[in-house]
Order: C-alpha cells, then sequence, then structure tokens
C-alpha cells in the first residue's frame, strides 16, 4: 500500500484514530489520563497568569493600592507556581506511561499473533503485513505509537482555543470614544475584517506546515526500503553468529559496503534531503514566518483599540496574550488534524493485521482425559496444500496409529514428514479427508483442548533467555524435582550439575550478565526435557538429536523406552539407522505414505524407497569408519 497515494476524509481519518485510541486505552487507561490532565493544564494553564497579570497592571496603571497589589502578587505567584508544578509532574506522568506505551504497543501485536491460528500467522500474507506496520513505526513511528503523540496535541489545542476564546471575545465588545479618528473601529464590519485577518493567517500557518509533512509521507515507501536495507545489512556486524561468516568472506566490503552506497535514503544526496533544501524546506520557513506576522497583526488592533481609549493598558496584556495563543491553539489544531489524516493511512496497515480473521473452527467437544492414555488417532484418506500453493504437499494419507507404539517416520526433504505432523498437531485443518480422535474429527474437539495431549519438540524449537526451569517448566511456577528428572532423562543431568545456580541459571546472557550460553546439542536436550515435563500422551520428536554428537545420541537412543514410557511416540528422522528401536516406519515419498512396516520387513523390498534409502546411508556410514580409521 502506498500511503502517499491514499488520500482520506477528515471523517474517515478520524474514525481510524477513533478506534487507534480506543485499543491505547484498552491497553493502557493511565496514558489517556494523563494527557486528558496535561492538556488541561498545558492548555489552560497560562491564561491564570494571562488574566492574573493584566489586573496587576491595570491595578499599576490606577489606584495603585499596596494591599491589593500584594494579594495579586501573591495570587499570581501561587497559581502560576501551582500551573508550573502540575504541568511538570503530569508532563513526567505522561512521558513515562508513553515511553511504556513504546514497548506495550509489541505486546499488542504479540496478543494477535498468539491469537491467531498457526495456519494464518505461519501465511507469507500475514508475514508481509506485519513486516510493513513494523516498517511503517521505524519510520517516522507512524501507526499506533503517532496516534498517542497526536492526541495530546489535539486535546491541548481545543483547550486552549476555548480559554483563548473566554478571555478575547470583550475585545470586540470595547468601544472606542465616538470623537476619536479610531472610531471606525466601532463598526462590526471592522471587527469581522480584522478576525477573519487573523483566521486566514492562522489557517494558512498549519496549512503551509502540513503541506510540508506531507513530505515525509510521501517519502515513506523509500524510507521504508532504506530502513529494510540497513536492518538487514547495517546492523549485521553486531550480530556474534554472522561475524565469523564476514570475517572469512569478507561480506562487509564485497556486499554489504557497495549495498549501502547504493541505498542513499538518508544521505544528502537523498530525496528527502533534496526535498529539505527547497519546497519541503520552504513551506516548513514560510509556517512560521505566517505564525509571526500573525502576531503583529494581534498587536497592531489592540494597541490601536487601546491607544483610542477601548481599554486600558493592563487589557492590552490580556488581549495580546489571550488572542496569540487562541490563534495558536487555532493553528495547533489544523495541524493536528492534518497530522491526524496523514496517519490514518498508515493506521489502515496497523488494522489490517489486526483485523486478520481467525476462520479455524474451534470446536466444542472436550478432548476426554484418560488415566490409560487410550487416544486412537488416524488419518483417513488425507491431502493437504498450503495456502497459495497449487502442488499438493500430502496426498491420500491413511494411517493409523497404535497406543503406545514407536512409529518413526522417515523420508527425504520436502516429502511431506513436518506438515504430517503438522497436521497432527491440528497446526493447519487438511485441505482432504479428516483426522480422527477415538473416532471422532479432531475439528469437533475444543482445539486449546486437544493440543494438550501433544508433546513436540520441532526442529526449530526456541528457547528463551530465561531460566532454566521456567525453560523447561514453560512457566515460572514450577516441580523443581519433575524440572531435574526430565534433564535427567534427556541427558542434561551432567551439565546440570555443573550449573552454580541450577534450575535459576540462566540461559543466555540477554537478560543477565552471569547467563550461560549453551551449544546447539545442550539446547536440543532442554527442548526433550520440556516435551518431557509436559507428560502428553503423545511424544513427537522431530529430529531429535540431529545436533548432538554421537555419545550423546547413543544416550537418547539407549532411555529411549524409558523417555517415552507409555506414550505414544512419533519419531522424525534423516538418520535411518537411529528408527530401528521404533515398533513402525512410515516412509514418505513426494507427499504419500510409499511403506509402511518395521525396519526387518522393510529391507527385505529391495525396490523400496526405505531400501535405497539405507544403502545409501550405509555406504556413506562405511566411508566414514574408513576415513576415522584410516586417521
Amino acid at each position: 500500500m502506498e500511503q502517499n497515494e491514499k488520500q482520506l476524509s477528515f471523517k474517515d481519518a478520524l474514525d481510524r484514530n477513533l478506534r487507534g485510541w480506543k485499543i491505547i486505552w484498552n491497553y493502557q487507561p493511565k496514558l489517556m489520563i494523563a494527557f486528558l490532565l496535561q492538556a488541561v493544564f498545558d492548555g489552560l494553564g497560562p491564561y491564570v497568569t494571562i488574566y492574573l497579570s493584566a489586573l496587576i497592571v491595570d491595578e499599576l496603571a490606577g489606584e495603585r493600592s499596596p494591599e491589593r497589589l500584594t494579594f495579586l502578587v501573591i495570587v499570581c505567584l501561587l497559581a502560576s507556581a501551582a500551573v508550573l508544578i502540575g504541568r511538570g509532574a503530569l508532563g513526567r506522568w505522561a512521558q513515562a506511561e508513553s515511553d511504556c506505551f513504546y514497548h506495550l504497543e509489541e505486546k499488542i501485536y504479540m496478543d494477535k499473533a498468539t491469537s491467531m491460528e498457526f495456519a494464518r500467522i505461519d501465511s507469507q500474507k500475514t508475514y508481509d503485513v506485519y513486516s510493513q506496520m513494523k516498517q511503517n513505526r521505524q519510520w517516522m513511528l507512524y501507526g499506533l505509537y503517532r496516534d498517542v503523540w497526536h492526541l495530546p496535541q489535539l486535546l491541548k489545542s481545543l483547550l486552549q482555543i476555548m480559554g483563548g476564546i473566554g478571555l478575547s471575545v470583550t475585545l470586540f465588545l470595547k468601544k472606542v470614544p465616538t470623537d476619536h479618528m479610531l472610531s471606525f473601529l466601532n463598526s462590526p464590519l471592522a471587527a469581522v475584517v480584522c478576525l477573519g485577518l487573523m483566521l486566514l493567517i492562522a489557517v494558512l500557518s498549519p496549512f503551509l506546515s502540513n503541506l510540508s509533512e506531507g513530505y515525509w509521507v510521501r517519502y515513506a515507501p523509500m524510507a521504508k526500503l532504506g530502513n529494510r536495507v540497513f536492518s538487514v545489512f547495517f546492523f549485521t556486524a553486531q550480530e556474534g553468529k554472522r561475524c565469523a561468516d564476514m570475517r572469512m568472506y569478507r561480506q562487509n566490503q564485497n556486499v554489504i559496503e557497495p549495498l549501502m552506497d547504493s541505498c542513499d535514503s538518508f544521505l544528502p544526496g537523498s530525496a528527502i534531503a533534496k526535498w529539505s533544501k527547497g519546497r519541503k524546506g520552504l513551506f516548513a520557513g514560510l509556517s512560521k514566518a505566517v505564525s509571526a506576522v500573525m502576531t503583529g497583526v494581534v498587536y497592531l488592533f489592540v494597541c490601536l483599540k487601546a491607544w483610542a481609549g477601548a481599554f486600558g493598558v493592563g487589557m492590552v496584556t490580556q488581549y495580546v496574550g489571550a488572542i496569540t495563543r487562541l490563534f495558536a491553539g487555532v493553528a495547533d489544531f489544523l495541524e493536528a488534524c492534518g497530522n491526524l489524516r496523514a496517519n490514518a493511512s498508515f493506521l489502515d496497515t496497523t488494522f489490517e493485521y489486526l483485523d486478520l480473521p481467525n476462520e479455524m473452527y474451534q470446536g466444542s467437544l472436550t478432548t476426554e482425559k484418560r488415566s490409560d492414555r487410550n487416544y486412537q488417532v488416524e488419518f483417513r484418506d488425507v491431502s493437504f496444500k498450503y495456502p497459495g500453493s497449487e502442488t499438493w504437499a500430502l496426498r491420500h494419507v491413511n494411517m493409523k496409529f497404535q497406543v503406545g507404539s514407536r512409529l518413526a517416520v522417515v523420508g527425504q526433504n520436502g516429502s511431506g514428514k513436518t506438515t504430517f505432523i503438522k497436521l497432527l498437531c491440528r497446526l493447519y485443518d487438511p485441505t482432504e479427508g479428516e483426522i480422527l480422535l477415538n473416532g471422532i474429527d479432531i475439528r469437533k474437539y475444543r482445539y486449546e483442548d486437544y493440543i494438550q495431549i501433544f508433546s513436540v519438540v520441532f526442529q526449530d524449537f526456541q528457547l528463551f533467555a530465561l531460566p532454566l526451569g521456567e525453560n523447561v517448566a514453560g512457566s515460572r511456577h514450577y516441580d523443581r524435582d519433575a524440572v531435574s528428572d526430565c534433564l535427567q532423562k534427556a541427558g542434561f543431568g551432567e551439565r546440570l550439575t555443573h550449573m552454580e545456580k541450577g534450575l535459576d541459571t540462566y540461559l543466555y546472557k540477554d537478560l543477565d550478565k552471569e547467563g550461560v550460553e549453551i551449544s546447539g546439542g545442550e539446547a536440543q536436550k532442554v527442548a526433550i526435557a520440556r516435551a518431557l515435563y509436559k507428560n502428553a500422551p503423545f511424544l513427537i520428536l522431530d529430529e531429535p538429536t540431529a545436533a548432538l554428537d554421537p555419545i550423546a545420541e547413543a544416550e537418547i537412543y539407549g532411555k529411549f523406552n524409558e523417555i517415552a514410557s507409555d506414550r505414544t511416540t512419533v519419531y522424525i528422522s534423516h538418520r535411518l539407522s537411529s528408527c530401528r528401536f521404533c515398533d513402525e516406519i512410515a516412509v514418505f515419498d513426494q507427499g504419500a505414505v510409499v511403506q509402511e512396516g518395521s525396519h526387518e520387513e522393510l529391507l527385505q523390498d529391495a525396490d523400496g524407497k526405505y531400501y535405497e534409502l539405507w544403502h545409501a546411508q550405509a555406504q556413506y556410514y562405511t566411508e566414514e569408519a574408513v576415513r576415522v580409521l584410516l586417521g
């Protein structure tokens, strides 16, 4: 979506911003309250000083009563102090809440992500919308965060206009003596002309300012491209995982620096720099100049009426201050409206993400919690295509799981193994066919209940920069003995004994400088322990030993029956030698199950896919063994 080409009416823009403020209120009402109170003090507070100062000047120019002057000065000082203290305190509060919202905004998006079905969040379209939304924020903070900025500006300007009208309306009612040469200022026409001129100037200033601001919006597509390039490449040197490759292949000189040179989004020669030196800068300068002209017009009109005898010198202070702030409020209000309109098109992207539907049927049946773990799963003529793809990832899969059995799923890359697991866990629903749990279509079960019967170690599992125990339990409160037992079974026991803080040891150093870095193999053991701690009836292991050394792998296999216990276990692996302990092996090829049986049975079919894969790996292992023996 090209934001600079999309024009919205003010009503449509206001509707979008109102929705944004409602979202902000639901997540952080204190921020909205702080802004409202801050707007009251910022918008109306200065008028207190203006009014009281006018009374003091009038008294000095009139009777000069010491008692009244003392009283007015004390009241003015106390009121000014109260306003300053209030503005300062509320400003700090509003700033603190605003800073918190910068991070809270991430929670809004995280809540949406965690509530979406996996198929939706795993799609390229969702990623594209999310990426565009993040780029809008990175460029000039457009979206929800900028919506936060505009609210206090709008509230303050409205209150500033109301206060200015209250203190300046009598300016046009005060009469110049009829015998004075400036008595024509009493004419309604003179008041209308003067007021119209002030209003024209007040409108022209924010109009020019909005024209200047519009160049930031127009530049958004180019800026977002620059931000993507900088995010991906410019900060690459700070990422430890990439530093070795950069140095070995001189990628910084041969790839990154030439790319940086060709992307001039933020360099002196960029379009935004040229605009700033040209029309954008001209409009911004004219806006300030027009604002200064308006101040001069106000002074001229007020001083002429005062000189003609319409009112005293004290009222000059009041009227000049009030009208100046009044029309500054008008200018700020119109500028805020322009900013709201500019930001509204970016909010469309935010709402497009937040409005992504959850089309997966959630079901209503409660999954039976059986103490005997007697769950039976059947794939009945299941076929599946990924959204937007014309290729079948799985085709006509028929399979039954024997309760308590050990099923190995093997096949080449892209044969459909991981897709099979995603369907089993109902991360996706079949395109055709059905999956049954105890004879009932799994779509009829309550989704949150159904996924609780599975413990999965995914190939791309993730651990968090949190204490070890919390990583295993997935909770801040957990059974420490059970967590230790699961780590022991997963082969992490020895490393645990060397951790001074035990289960309270932070993994990685993101949140704790004393956190420990663990290897890929150790992380895999923690992931296995996490699956065991959940203690679900189904245990699914997707390449669970890929990062383990041969000794650790043999240890896991030796304990496999103890680890699996009475669970029904599905084991995915490229290493066919590791599947021999399984009761049954399902061989996938091009999205279909082409063979099923035990290791011995499958090896008897010399024309089968399993025989081909087994002997290809056996030959490799033999050659590797020879190389090791020959040193």
